[in-house]
């Protein structure tokens, strides 16, 4: 179906930009940088804090079992060694105060200290072991090097005897510059520094002090997994929400968009209704002066000046057709939808241009068969189908076959098909062929195919058309068919 046949473009200047011009905001380009920098910020935020807290509960949890088992075992030795309920574990881990409480057995004080240090020094996961009397004076240790050490500025550890509680603190690396940090051996990931209160009997007052560094084996891989697990969710979550949002600004981008476009269509088509029609109203009653009177003289004109008085009256009839081309294509389309028989229309369309085909020795193929009927205009149907119908044959000025195929691609829509054997477009054609004013032929005004698009999505239809150079071109309309009426026209021929 040839359509556009040779274009001449005429450059226009680009218009000249005021001092104040500004480059089109790009609401998805902007979005898209600004929503991930906002997310990912969040995201981050709100993995530090749940790893952070994850790390502090557990370690927390963990410290305060140890100091609870700690003080059980003080207390269970206590009984065990047959010592006056009045007495603690705390009165009993000082060697130096050994003679300050003479209603303790000294066997019974050293067998009690002897089983709760063996108690202490086989804890699971430990990695020091360190008893503080109250003069901050270490009375034992795992590590022998530290027993007799006077530790003054320990800030946890003063915490612990001033505030009578646990306290616990995690580290990654050992201070060098932290004398009771001589641990047995180097930790992996994670130790933790555990300060244990020992009172006297009415918990007044803190007599020692247990220092317990130890390594969590399981509570780190426990740790880890939480992390591996908070993160995951974090990055699923972020990229979720990132993607739901992006599609959303991309839809609303686009119908933006595609409202724009819209607007500047309608404005432009208004614009050039109002220019063409006053250009019409010009030009129709001189342009039938001319034909007139050519034709007059026409009858009295010599043989040698018939032709050129003939070439008058077709480029007259030429720009006559133009201003009613121009005219139709800018006119407002009724949204008014009607039920349409697209096979009867089809026929009525090929005996107006049977004439055509005959001079044309253009062959149809069109085989007519029972359809539903479609949503359209009859009259804007007629017009599409002429516009389409006369391109094809003038593609095929030395014969050829036209094809027409009606199918249903799915439920409720139907599809028309209209295929020439002519010498096709290129792809840059077949890009700008539904642009308005948009033509290569010879004296063509460029809103066939333009109209046809329109009119076809003004009733929820669409037009396709692909194209090979030298082999053809196909159109296809695509029509939504209508319910709730009854068809019962039974067509078995055709024209053709």
């Amino acid at each position: 179906m040839q359509i556009i046949e040779q274009q001449k473009i005429i450059p226009v200047p680009p218009a000249p930009q005021s001092k104040g011009w500004r480059p089109q905001f790009n609401l998805l380009r902007w979005f898209s940088l600004a929503s991930f920098f906002i997310i990912a910020i969040v995201a981050l935020g709100l993995g530090y804090i749940s790893t952070r807290f994850v790390v502090d509960e557990s370690i927390e949890r963990d410290s305060m079992l140890t100091a609870q088992f700690i003080q059980a075992i003080g207390e269970a030795e206590i009984r065990h060694a047959g010592i006056s309920p009045n007495r603690t574990m705390g009165e009993m881990l000082d060697p130096r105060m050994d003679n300050d409480y003479p209603d303790v057995s000294p066997a019974a004080r050293a067998a009690s200290r002897i089983e709760f240090l063996d108690h202490v020094e086989h804890l699971p996961d430990i990695l020091l072991a360190t008893v503080y009397a109250h003069d901050r004076t270490v009375v034992w240790s795992t590590n022998p090097e530290l027993i007799g050490t006077r530790i003054d500025d320990d800030d946890e550890l003063a915490e612990a005897f001033e505030m009578k509680e646990p306290v616990s603190t995690s580290y990654h690396e050992i201070d060098e510059g932290r004398p009771e940090q001589r641990l047995l051996r180097e930790p992996e990931y994670l130790f933790v520094e555990n300060y244990i209160p020992l009172f006297n009997a009415d918990k007044s007052k803190v007599l020692a002090m247990v220092e317990i560094y130890k390594e969590p084996v399981d509570l780190v891989g426990r740790i880890q997994r939480g992390f591996k697990a908070i993160w995951l969710a974090t990055l699923i979550g972020g990229a979720a929400i990132y993607l739901g949002l992006f599609w959303i600004v991309r839809h609303a981008a686009m119908l933006l968009q595609s409202q724009q476009k819209q607007l500047i269509a309608n404005e432009t088509f208004v614009a050039l209704g109002e220019m063409s029609s006053a250009v019409a109203h010009s030009l129709r009653n001189p342009l039938a002066n001319i034909r007139s009177s050519a034709e007059l003289a026409q009858e009295i004109a010599s043989q040698t000046a018939q032709k050129n008085i003939g070439d008058i009256i077709s480029q007259v009839d030429r720009m006559s057709r133009w201003v009613r081309d121009l005219l139709v294509s800018l006119r407002p389309v009724n949204d008014d939808c009607e039920t349409v028989d697209l096979v009867l229309v089809i026929d009525d369309t090929l005996s107006a241009f049977e004439s055509l085909i005959k001079r044309s020795q253009v062959e149809v193929r069109f085989t007519p068969k029972s359809v539903p009927p479609i949503v359209s205009q009859q009259m804007l149907l007629t017009q599409i189908l002429n516009s389409l119908f006369a391109n094809a044959l003038e593609a095929m000025p030395k014969g050829g076959v036209l094809t027409i195929d009606i199918e249903s691609p799915a439920p409720g829509h139907l599809r028309m098909a209209l295929t020439d054997t002519g010498k096709g477009m290129s792809r840059q054609q077949q890009q700008m062929v539904f642009k308005p004013f948009f033509t290569t032929k010879q004296g063509g005004l460029g809103v066939g195919l333009a109209l046809v698009k329109r009119i076809m999505e003004r009733f929820e239809g669409s037009v396709e058309l692909t194209s090979q150079e030298q082999e053809g071109t196909r159109v296809c309309l695509n029509f939504k068919v209508a319910t709730g009426g009854e068809y019962g026209a039974q067509r078995t021929a055709g024209r053709g």
